[in-house]
């Protein structure tokens, strides 16, 4: 299996500003809290903080699981902090947020899973300013029907949950994630609220086939999941899972294409993608579309 070194021209990455990084960074630790940009090195992460723009990471910067292709942080957590949620409304005031995403670690030490803190996070906000439309990226719960019902019930304007990858490769790169699990949450999203936009997210170069990837998209599609983000995978450190192989933006595109053939409300397909790059003009296109298709 070939390792690939050199990013290929289309892939070039926009310079990472350090004196706007600093102050983010340092914006954050005022406030106690953690940004997924920065725990999983998103190379977005200039532009998003350039729009005031973050996904909020609760729950810690510590996950429970190991998954090969993620930067973030695995091991024993510390407990929740009873202050996040009253901080992150706090970043949100300062910022003149008017679309939040708060995403976590999996907790999987906790009995709900953490599905209580994203309840207590939604309302806090929505308590602060009912305008405000957030966005959760969660994780599986374990496959609880209970948390996730927690979850679904605090009002998301999105609920998001990546599959990451393909399934033949789930046990190399979410070695403790299901694959049907995870369709079978974004299915009984619709059951417990049909109204509410679902969302999931693929990673590309991971060594998958094109025909898995079309599979992908057709099995969450048949789970009801409106929204779908595709992005290149790009590998943390040689401890991580092998990159195999950059995937052309065409192909990107014709992902994009297909998703929509498919039924998708929205789909955003190209190498910088990531869950929650352009969050809000996804969530506006994917509001438009369905009122749409409810006539």
């Amino acid at each position: 299996m070939a390792v690939y070194t050199r990013r290929p021209d289309w892939l070039k990455l926009s310079t990472l500003e350090p004196t706007m990084l600093n102050e983010a960074t340092k914006f954050a630790r005022d406030l106690k809290l953690h940004t997924v940009c920065e725990s999983a090195r998103c190379p977005n992460r200039t532009e998003c903080f350039s729009q005031d723009t973050a996904t909020f990471m609760i729950l810690g910067n510590v996950c429970t699981r190991d998954c090969t292709f993620c930067a973030v942080k695995h091991g024993e957590p510390e407990a929740p902090d009873p202050q996040e949620t009253d901080h992150i409304v706090q970043a949100i005031d300062r910022m003149g947020l008017r679309y939040a995403v708060v995403t976590s670690v999996t907790r999987d030490d906790l009995p709900d899973g953490g599905s209580s803190q994203f309840a207590q996070t939604l309302r806090a906000i929505h308590k602060h300013d009912s305008g405000i439309a957030v966005e959760v990226l969660i994780p599986d719960f374990q496959g609880s029907a209970s948390a996730l019902q927690t979850v679904v019930d605090a009002s998301p304007a999105v609920l998001n949950h990546n599959v990451e990858t393909v399934p033949r490769l789930h046990p190399e790169v979410r070695p403790q994630a299901n694959y049907q699990r995870s369709l079978h949450l974004l299915k009984r999203v619709k059951l417990l609220d049909s109204s509410l936009l679902t969302k999931s997210g693929l990673m590309l170069g991971l060594g998958e086939w094109r025909e898995e990837v079309v599979q992908v998209m057709a099995d969450l599609r048949q789970a009801g999941c409106d929204l779908l983000t595709i992005g290149q995978y790009l590998q943390p450190s040689l401890e991580h899972h092998q990159l195999v192989r950059y995937v052309r933006p065409e192909e990107f595109e014709e992902h994009r294409i297909m998703g929509e053939k498919l039924g998708f409300v929205s789909v955003v397909s190209s190498p910088l993608v990531r869950s929650s790059y352009h969050a809000a003009e996804m969530y506006i296109s994917g509001t438009r579309e369905s009122k749409q298709k409810r006539g």
